[in-house]
Parts: C-alpha cells; structure tokens; sequence
C-alpha cells in the first residue's frame, strides 16, 4: 500500500522518517513523507517553559493525521503526550536506541571535569534540576535549536558543554561528540528517550497492520510503564521529572524515576526493580510513582505544577 509519513523538518525527525519509511519499503510499500512544520520549529527563540502548551512538537502533524494528509506520523517517543486525543493510537514503539542523556564538550572529558562556574546549555527544566543537584556550582544556560545549532554553539565557545539525548546524536552519527554517558541512577533521562513512536488514527486498520511488525516488546513495556508514571505525575508538562525503565541482565525489569528542582537542586530519587514477567507495565510505572510520593516528591511537583512540554 501506499502510505503517507508526516514529520517535522530537522534534521534528526527527517532521519527518524527515513528510516522508518525505508523499513516499509521493506515490506513492499510506498512511501511518501511530508514535512509539517510545528509550533515548537517555530518558536526556536522561546523558552520551553514560555510555550506553556502540551504537544508542542505534534499538533500539527495530528492535524495533518486527523485530515487524512498523511497515514502515519514518526515523532521522538518523548514528544508525544502521554494521553493522545481520541482520533489516534500509538500503533507502533520500535527497539529503542540508547536513551541516556550525554555530556557533550570540547575542552573536558566529563560532567566531573567542569571547573566551578562553568557554563552548561540546556532546554530542558530535567536535566537542569538534575544538573544542579549534581553541580551546584555550574550555571545552566537556556540552548535552543536542532542538534547541529547546539553542537556549533557549543564549537563557538557560547558554553563549556551541552547536554544532550544519546540517541540523537548516535542517529545522526555524531557519536564523536560524546564524552560521557550519563547512567540514569545518577541522571534519569525523559519518559521515552531513545525511542519512536508511531502515530496512526485508532480506526486507520490497514495502515496500522502495515506498522505492526515495527513494534518492539520490550520497548512496548518499557515507554509503556514510563509514560502512566509520567502522566500519574502530571503528564508531560513542564515539571522536572526523569523516568527511565529497562530490562535487567539478570531478567526482571527497573525502573529509576526524579524528580527535581531547578533552581534549588532538591531532588528525589527512587528505584524499584520486580522479576520478570511483570504483566502490567503501567502497573510497573505506579509503583515507581508511589515510592517517590513516600519518599515526599509531593511538594516539588505542586512547586511546578505548570508549564509546558518537558524536554
């Protein structure tokens, strides 16, 4: 069948809907992809935080979806809200690349190497909470724009370092950026870092046969149990909060989840890890939410209960 991409226009969303576009050709379909320029590509000079509007990056492909413009949409998994509108279903999660956040400098080897004050960019209220937790003494700068405008910011001298998604640098091939992986028991990344997500309408069958062989368990389980903690904690809106969950070596499941506060560094971390099968992911993702309420995550989420779409 002939089937229609939409995508944003940056040069990773591009990369995203190639690959998966190449992956139907496949399996003997055609494909198309159409470029939808969002709010967020629009307002490169605003603050997240500012935006103050869930979907920032998709509410005009879901548009472009909803009309019948295109078939399917590829979005960064951590985009996507974590309640989509009743016209659409999240029909397919393939494997997920690496979803930790990177420490990205010219000058220092990692986050420990910084000297006192440095300058650090960063759009994301996540890793500047958590920053300030681990580094009280380094400046977190606001930092706009795709990943070849941060990587030449940074190659300006404009910071001392960036941080940045894994994953987008290891799509794009700019792995020789990287010089620290962060591990998510000390810097937890997003609600479904790493991973796609494609977007189909729920009553679309036939497209959403034609994804199907795209969907990946194990990553199904894990974004899964990410994003119901996520929205159990205020669903994707501009509060500090890092969820990550993955298979363990050993079999079983973990899950980390913070949740921070950017200007005073406050944190609260939890873990939790059950045998596998666990047999309901969201169930999986309540638990993690229900240690950092004990733990007293309380008074940081109603502190930032407000904002926009975390990055």
């Amino acid at each position: 069948m002939n089937l229609r991409i939409g995508s944003r226009g940056s040069q990773l969303a591009l990369w995203q809907a190639h690959h998966i576009a190449d992956l139907l050709r496949g399996q003997g379909h055609s494909v198309e992809i159409e470029i939808i320029k969002t709010t967020g590509d629009r307002l490169q000079e605003v603050t997240f935080a500012q935006v103050g509007s869930k979907g920032m990056f998709t509410k005009e492909i879901e548009e472009a979806l909803a009309d019948g413009r295109v078939d399917l949409a590829v979005h960064s998994l951590k985009d996507l809200p974590t309640e989509l509108p009743e016209p659409f279903a999240l029909a397919a999660t393939p494997p997920r690349l690496d979803p930790r956040d990177v420490f990205v400098s010219v000058n220092y080897a990692n986050l420990a190497a910084l000297p006192q004050g440095a300058r650090v960019g960063t759009s994301s209220q996540r890793r500047r909470a958590q920053l300030k937790a681990l580094r009280p003494d380094i400046e977190a700068v606001e930092f706009r724009g795709n990943v070849d405008t941060r990587l030449r910011k940074l190659a300006e001298g404009q910071v001392d370092a960036i941080l940045l998604a894994a994953a987008g640098l290891d799509r794009l091939g700019k792995t020789e950026w990287v010089r620290e992986r962060l591990e998510p028991a000390d810097f937890c990344p997003a609600a479904g870092q790493g991973s796609l997500g494609i977007e189909t309408r729920k009553d679309d069958a036939a497209t959403i046969a034609a994804v199907a062989f795209l969907d990946d368990p194990a990553t199904r389980f894990a974004v899964t149990a990410e994003r119901a903690a996520l929205a159990a904690l205020g669903g994707g809106c501009q509060v500090p909060i890092g969820i990550h969950c993955r298979p363990q070596a050993q079999g079983g499941e973990e899950i980390f989840a913070v949740v921070a506060d950017p200007e005073s560094g406050n944190a609260i971390r939890v873990f939790h890890s059950a045998p596998h099968p666990q047999s309901d992911p969201a169930a999986f993702g309540h638990l993690a939410v229900q240690k950092l309420m004990d733990a007293g995550a309380g008074p940081l989420l109603q502190l930032h209960a407000q904002g926009g779409v975390e990055r």
